[in-house]
């Protein structure tokens, strides 16, 4: 069992010596992959359900600090040689696909092919209307999105047309190391793990209450597998949850999670943050 740490971009994570000093300790300690997610507004006033809570409200406060991803991980890699980097997860409908795919190749250029995208939907209706995105229809417009950006990771020229984007004969250099990013849907709806077994290359579940509530999403990707005619063995399988413990790796190991990733917040201090690496890794990396 491989463990991440979701740690990095918001709040404390945001800090420049901080995310150095996480990134170079958790490579060094055998973390997995570092994470890190994406809000591009968020508002005081939040009325729009946040999934991965019983009460519906994010934990983040609104005010807190929150680095964009891509730059986040640069600097990250930047700091390391070979650890795993993932957005977890980026909200694809929000941004220019044709930029995105830029971004994401040039961050897994630099990295030397260690990039994942983990990508989601989206579910806070303010940060679409302040984008001025439509927030109906994100779902068919993220698959559509990620057509185009693998389009344009496999051809040189690359052409594509779509209800949400098109273009013709163009070029968007450079290409990842890899010919193509691994992409891995966050979310823990069943909707979502149809994405999973349409179109990606796994999924993150996050925020999941215990190994029960894998089980029963497995049970569901295990079964849209079957209709669809897929293995579950082409998904890699990341899952993070509320209270995690060492007696979960082997249950989460069976059901098929390829990578429990530990979620929390860094110290402020550069020099404890080694130190809480280092903690981290003694009660986590065997």
């Amino acid at each position: 069992m491989r463990i991440g740490l979701h740690a990095l971009g918001i709040g404390t994570g945001a800090n420049r010596d901080v995310i150095d000093a996480v990134a170079r300790r958790a490579e060094r300690r055998g973390f997995a992959t570092l994470w890190s997610g994406e809000h591009v507004v968020m508002v005081d006033d939040q009325t729009s359900r946040y999934p991965y809570a019983a009460d519906g409200k994010i934990a983040v406060p609104a005010d807190a600090d929150w680095l964009d991803p891509t730059i986040t991980l640069s600097f990250a890699a930047a700091a390391t040689s070979t650890i795993g980097l993932a957005t977890g997860v980026s909200l694809l409908p929000e941004h220019n696909p044709v930029i995105m795919a830029k971004q994401l190749a040039s961050l897994d250029r630099l990295s030397g092919g260690r990039l994942t995208a983990g990508v989601g939907i989206g579910w806070s209706r303010e940060e679409f209307d302040a984008l001025g995105v439509p927030f109906e229809r994100r779902g068919a417009r993220t698959a559509r999105y990620v057509e185009a950006m693998r389009t344009l990771w496999r051809d040189d020229p690359a052409s594509y047309t779509s209800e949400f984007v098109s273009f013709d004969a163009i070029r968007v250099r450079p290409a990842p190391v890899r010919s193509t990013i691994p992409i891995v849907v966050g979310g823990n709806s069943d909707s979502a793990l149809k994405r999973v077994v349409d179109w990606a290359d796994g999924w993150y579940g996050f925020n999941l209450d215990d190994v029960d509530a894998v089980a029963d999403r497995m049970r569901t990707i295990n079964e849209l597998c079957s209709s669809a005619g897929r293995s579950t063995d082409q998904l890699s399988v990341a899952v993070a949850l509320r209270s995690p413990s060492l007696a979960d790796l082997e249950p989460l190991a069976a059901l098929g999670v390829t990578e429990l990733v530990i979620v929390d917040a860094p110290p402020a201090d550069a020099a404890d943050a080694v130190d809480w690496v280092d903690s981290l890794a003694t009660e986590w990396i065997r």
